[in-house]
């Protein structure tokens, strides 16, 4: 902040100004002593103050013929500051308003040929226009007088001493400032000239410099200086804690490097292994891995890195452990597989009932890859309702080709960083959870299954699913790019399966790359096998039971899966089962006495009321009811739309939570029955006349798709024609406003589902005939198939001459419209 005393000359557009106190001389002009116009001296980079005695070197021409001029005469001058002090000559714009009634006391011509010249401040004034730019500028001035100001007052008092304390402090800080500072400072009793000196020496701009210059009152003055010291004071102490803190950091590092060396010299007597020799026993490792050369050239580089980082620093952790990771992976390491296929298909067909289809593609997977032994692993996606085993049968498959098993859950993943890892320059950066699964399973062709690949999310941290593309093409997947890992991994060895309960959530592109292998729900018949074969004995030795302790019966088991557990799946009947043999189980433990045998009678007093009845087809005496067939997310459902009409004035309601494609099916099929209300039987002014109300039970689920369009029309016109329907029929297909059938989808689990309702005929299009003979003919026994084409094929299955018992009753008015006759 402040300068080197004593005087030393310097140029005028220096920075480091040195400064000449005089307190015993004080500003002493008057207006009258002052000539008209005043010749002004402009001077860069600092401001002049009352009382202050400073050198400046005068190098322009204007300024040098005004300088001689002044000290041949009575060496006063106005000196103003310059508000851009890298202009060469300055303009009047130039200069600011306000300056300082200067005397000239010292003129100096040194070897060089500049002139420097040692003035002091008197007072401060302000120009009112200048006069003259040649040879030099002058102008018309006003000398600004000094308000009378008590210095005794408690304000002044505390001013003054407030200043000399923040410079007294600053001295302290700044060891660069002499201490004969503190002397000068000392022999200053003059309030205006202490202010007017400590604002000369202030490390501040000229703009500020200027500010205290211009302010008026002497005490506004000091306190602007005040806060300017402050400010200056708060700078230092920073400065000064930065330079200790760093001073101590090279201490510490020097101290820390003593002790390494001690310690290293120790462990060496003692035999333990020093960092150095740690990163010698990675390199050791790397030397058995069969990794490809541009791989093998990253890491040691990586490992030369981490060999010149200091072990105590916070770097090395983190490089230590992306080598370590490195070298945990199972570049090249791969199992044996087992090519005896007879065996492979005696191990899918004991851990699973049914799934032909997805066995018989698992075989020729075997099969190929027996033959071909560098085939790429194919990604398949089981895709089904849950509890069908989807997750279970990738664990028979590793079993069966002998590989490891890993099993990674994408349920809720969001994050893109979980498949391909974060850049290891991140703080607390990881690899993804492909890479990290292959580190734990130590080889590079196990069974991976992708869990719930449909409910994969995506927000603001990224697409998962994209993520996924590489991982599942096996195009690429050779050379698939771990952020963390920075070099390719070959996953092309690998044998994905993924598991989704719906196609639709699934990003088009992932689905393309991946064989879907649809698994549909069991019959009743399979869930008693599966029941009695994998089951119960699972739930025996989960429960600490043996077989022979109890035994539940095939009546039993059909009972649980009728009235407690409708379902595709079996993860219900597998709880419900767990709820019988903990009853034994609770009987055991407690040496009460119970029946071994679990029977249909035994099954509802432990589980209470039925949930569900064993058929759920309600009969054909109402009007306007009829059974649909509908697919969910868990299998099949049968759905019942009911129609019904009230005296009114044509109005339609559809209710039970529809999404607008069922709504628009119910539409299209009000319209077709207006079109053939005459063919029906039907007068046209009960439409009129006649409130409709549509509503499918379950209003609290909500329910959606085109699968309901003949059902809605049959329902329609059992509701206008009071006929009633055919007994024990479902129905499933679209409607067109032309009255066509086109076909929909999920047949497997609607007719499951219409079998677990006692259902003994469905009508479907003629298209889906396609599905039907896919079906396995055991799931169609019981049943018999209507195939149409239009809604008039429909009505003569589903509608019956007969009338309900008790019809409803048309109270039929003429038309209000009144015919119109031409004049």
């Amino acid at each position: 902040m402040y300068k080197a005393l004593p005087i030393q000359l310097v140029q005028e557009d220096s920075d480091d100004l040195i400064q000449m106190i005089n307190p015993e001389q004080e500003s002493d002009l008057k207006p009258e002593d002052l000539p008209e116009e005043l010749s002004i001296l402009p001077i860069k980079n600092t401001v002049l103050f009352p009382g202050v005695v400073i050198p400046i070197t005068v190098g322009r021409q204007k300024s040098i013929k005004l300088v001689k001029k002044a000290y041949q005469g009575n060496r006063i001058i106005g000196v103003v500051a310059q508000k851009n002090s890298q202009a060469e000559e300055p303009i009047v714009d130039d200069l600011y308003r306000t300056g300082t009634v200067a005397r000239i006391i010292k003129m100096l011509v040194l070897p060089d040929g500049n002139t420097t010249i040692i003035i002091q401040g008197k007072n401060r004034f302000s120009i009112r226009e200048f006069v003259q730019e040649d040879p030099f500028l002058s102008a018309k001035i006003n000398l600004l007088t000094e308000p009378t100001l008590n210095v005794n007052s408690r304000e002044a008092k505390a001013l003054v001493q407030s200043l000399k304390d923040s410079a007294l402090k600053i001295l302290k800080l700044n060891p660069e400032i002499p201490q004969e500072a503190q002397v000068a400072l000392d022999n200053i009793s003059s309030m205006s000239f202490l202010i007017h000196f400590l604002s000369s020496n202030l490390n501040v701009d000229v703009n500020d410099k200027q500010k205290i210059l211009e302010t008026q009152n002497l005490i506004d003055r000091g306190t602007l200086l005040l806060q300017f010291m402050l400010r200056d004071i708060q700078m230092l102490e920073i400065k000064h804690e930065i330079q200790k803190k760093v001073h101590t950091d090279i201490d510490q590092q020097q101290r820390d490097y003593f002790l390494r060396q001690q310690i290293k010299v120790l462990q060496d007597e003692l035999g333990y292994d020093g960092p150095d020799k740690e990163v010698e026993k990675l390199r050791k490792r790397a030397e058995g891995k069969k990794w490809p050369k541009t791989v093998a050239e990253h890491f040691n580089k990586e490992l030369d890195k981490l060999f010149r980082i200091n072990p105590m620093a916070a770097e090395y952790p983190v490089a230590m452990n992306y080598v370590e990771f490195m070298l945990d992976l199972p570049w090249g390491e791969h199992t044996v597989d087992d090519f005896d296929l007879k065996k492979a298909k005696k191990i899918l067909d004991h851990d699973h009932f049914g799934l032909e289809k997805v066995k018989t593609r698992i075989l020729e997977y075997l099969a190929v890859l027996k033959l071909k032994k560098d085939m790429k692993g194919p990604i398949l996606c089981l895709y089904g309702p849950p509890g069908v085993g989807k997750t279970s049968l990738g664990r028979s498959i590793a079993k069966a080709l002998q590989r490891k098993y890993i099993r990674m859950s994408l349920g809720g993943v969001h994050d893109e960083a979980e498949i391909r890892g974060h850049r290891k320059t991140y703080v607390g950066a990881m690899p993804g959870k492909i890479l990290q699964n292959i580190k734990k399973s130590q080889s590079s062709n196990p069974v991976f299954i992708l869990d719930e690949i449909d409910k994969v999310k995506s927000d603001f941290r990224g697409d998962p699913s994209s993520a996924l593309l590489e991982v599942l093409d096996p195009e690429q997947n050779n050379t698939f790019g771990d952020n963390y890992l920075e070099v390719d991994y070959d996953l092309s060895k690998v044998l994905f399966i993924a598991t989704a309960n719906s196609l639709d959530t699934i990003h088009p592109a992932l689905r393309d790359r991946m064989e879907i292998i649809e698994i549909t729900g069991y019959t009743q018949e399979e869930k008693i096998e599966i029941a009695m074969k994998h089951l119960i004995p699972k739930q025996l030795k989960e429960h600490g039971l043996k077989s022979s302790q109890v035994k539940i019966t095939r009546q039993a088991v059909a009972k649980v899966i009728n009235s407690y557990t409708r379902e595709s799946g079996v993860r219900n009947l597998e709880r419900k089962l767990g709820t019988l043999v903990r009853h034994v189980a609770k009987a055991v433990a407690m040496e009460e006495e119970f029946d071994k045998t679990i029977t249909e009678e035994s099954v509802r007093k432990i589980l209470g009321i039925e949930i569900h009845d064993e058929e759920l087809y309600q009969d054909n005496e109402i009007a306007g009811v009829v059974t649909g067939l509908a697919w969910t997310q868990v299998g099949g459902e049968i759905l019942f739309v009911e129609s019904s009409l009230s005296k009114g004035k044509g109005s339609l309601t559809i209710s039970g939570q529809l999404g607008d494609v069922m709504k628009e099916s119910a539409m299209a099929a009000l319209s077709y029955l207006k079109f053939n209300a005459e063919a029906l039987g039907i007068d046209h002014r009960i439409f009129q006349q006649y409130d409709l109300h549509i509503h499918v039970p379950a209003g609290a689920v909500p329910k959606d798709g085109p699968s309901a369009g003949i059902t809605m029309f049959t329902s329609l016109a059992s509701i206008f024609t009071q006929r009633k329907v055919k007994s024990k029929l479902a129905m499933t297909g679209e409607i067109t406003l032309r009255g066509k059938v086109l076909p929909v989808g999920g047949i497997k689990e609607k007719i499951l589902a219409a079998k677990r309702s006692g259902i003994k005929e469905i009508v479907l299009s003629s298209k889906n005939r396609r599905d039907i003979e896919e079906i396995e003919k055991h799931y169609l026994k019981g049943l018999t198939f209507y195939y149409v084409d239009t809604v008039d094929d429909v009505l003569k299955v589903a509608l019956l001459k007969e009338k309900v018992k008790q019809p409803m009753t048309f109270s039929l008015t003429e038309s209000r419209l009144q015919p119109q006759y031409n004049n």
